[in-house]
C-alpha cells in the first residue's frame, strides 16, 4: 500500500502541487522587505508557467518584540503573505513552526531573511525535484558577497566558499539558506528539526541527515542561486574562527545525535578526539609555515582547521557550542 501511495505522489504533474515560500527572521526588518519583494516577484509567475498551482509566503519572526509585523504587508507582486511569530528561541524551533503552518501545502521552500535570490531561483528548484523524480529536497547555492575592503585572511580561509556541482547531484546532506521540501515525504519521514539544540548550529544538518537515513533522496540543483551579503561583523577572523570551532562541534554532535547505540557512541567520541588532535596538529602545522613562508592561504587554511578539530574534541567531551547565543539567552 505504502508503495502504492508513493508513485502515485511521484506521478503527481508540477502544476498540481502547492508551494509555500517560508522566511525565517529575527530584527532584520529592512533587509526583510527587500526579500519578501524579490520572493513575490518570483513566486508571481509560477502559476502561469504551469510550475505550481497555488503559491503564497510565509514570514516567521523569532523576535519576541514582533519586530517584523509592521513591515510584512499582505502580499508581494500579488502573492498571498502570512506572518506569524515564534516566540522559542532559536532556528530550530522557526523551522519547525514553517513545517507544522505548511500543514496543507506541498512543497516548502528555505530562504533566510538577508538572502537575495537571483533570477530562476524558485523555478530552478521546482524544475529539478519534478526532473529528479520528486526528491525528499532539492538544495540550490547561496553565494556570500562581501565589502570590497574585506579582510583577505577571512576570504583565504575558505570559510564562505561553498562548491558547485551538476544539478541533479545526488548529496548526503543539505542546509536550509536555499532548500526546497517536499513536505509529503516529510512527514511520511517524522523527521523534525531538533529543538534541544535550540542557538547552536547544525540542526539544518541534522535535519537533512535524519532524512536522509530514513531513505529519503537530497538532490542539488546549480542554477537556483541566493546571494548572501555578509555582515561586517562577520567578516572578521575572530568570527572566522569561531565558524570554524562550531563546524567540528556541530560535525560530532550530529553523529552521536544520530546514533541511539551506546557502543557506537563512544566509538565517535573516541574519533572525534583522535580526528580533532590529528586536525589540530596538522592546522598548526600548516598555519606556522603560512607564518614563516607569508602565505596567508596557509596561514588562514590552517588555522581554521585547527579550530576544527578543537570543535570536534570539545563535542566528543559533551560540551555543546551555541553558536547563535543571544544577550539574555542561556547558552
Amino acid at each position: 500500500m505504502q508503495a502504492a501511495h508513493d508513485r502515485t505522489s511521484q506521478s503527481r504533474k508540477s502544476d498540481e502541487v502547492s508551494l509555500v515560500v517560508a522566511i525565517a527572521t529575527f530584527k532584520r526588518p529592512e533587509r526583510l522587505v527587500q526579500t519578501l519583494q524579490l520572493v513575490g516577484e518570483q513566486l508571481a509567475p509560477l502559476i502561469d508557467r504551469r510550475l505550481a498551482r497555488a503559491v503564497s509566503i510565509l514570514v516567521i519572526d523569532n523576535d519576541p518584540a514582533e519586530s517584523a509585523r509592521s513591515v510584512v504587508a499582505e502580499e508581494y507582486a500579488g502573492v498571498a503573505t502570512r506572518y506569524v511569530a515564534e516566540v522559542t528561541p532559536g532556528i530550530p524551533a522557526v523551522r519547525n513552526r514553517a513545517l507544522d503552518e505548511s500543514s496543507d501545502v506541498d512543497l516548502l521552500s528555505f530562504i533566510d531573511d538577508d538572502e537575495v535570490p537571483l533570477e530562476g531561483w524558485i523555478s530552478s528548484l521546482l524544475i529539478t525535484w519534478s526532473d529528479s523524480g520528486r526528491p525528499a529536497a532539492v538544495m540550490g547555492r547561496v553565494v556570500s558577497l562581501f565589502d570590497p575592503d574585506a579582510d583577505p585572511w577571512v576570504l583565504e580561509s575558505g570559510l564562505f566558499r561553498r562548491p558547485q556541482r551538476p544539478t541533479g547531484t545526488e548529496i548526503g546532506v543539505a542546509a536550509t539558506g536555499n532548500l526546497l521540501l517536499d513536505l509529503n515525504q516529510v512527514r511520511r519521514s517524522g523527521v523534525r528539526f531538533d529543538q534541544r539544540i535550540g542557538l547552536g548550529g547544525g540542526s539544518d544538518t541534522l535535519f537533512s541527515m535524519g532524512l536522509k537515513k530514513t531513505g529519503a533522496r537530497l538532490v542539488w540543483c546549480n542554477e537556483s542561486v541566493a546571494e548572501d551579503t555578509v555582515e561586517p561583523e562577520r567578516q572578521t577572523r575572530p568570527w572566522a574562527l569561531k565558524r570554524s570551532f562550531s563546524h567540528g562541534n556541530v560535525s560530532v554532535l550530529v553523529q552521536l545525535r544520530l546514533e541511539p547505540r551506546p557502543a557506537r557512541r563512544l566509538l565517535i567520541r573516541a574519533k572525534g578526539v583522535a580526528g580533532g588532535v590529528a586536525r589540530i596538529v596538522a592546522g598548526y602545522a600548516r598555519h606556522l609555515f603560512g607564518r614563516v613562508t607569508r602565505s596567508i592561504r596557509h596561514d588562514a587554511k590552517g588555522l581554521r582547521l585547527a579550530y576544527r578539530g578543537a570543535g570536534m574534541i570539545s563535542a566528543s567531551v559533551g560540551q555543546t557550542y551555541s553558536a547563535y547565543s543571544r544577550p539574555g539567552t542561556p547558552a
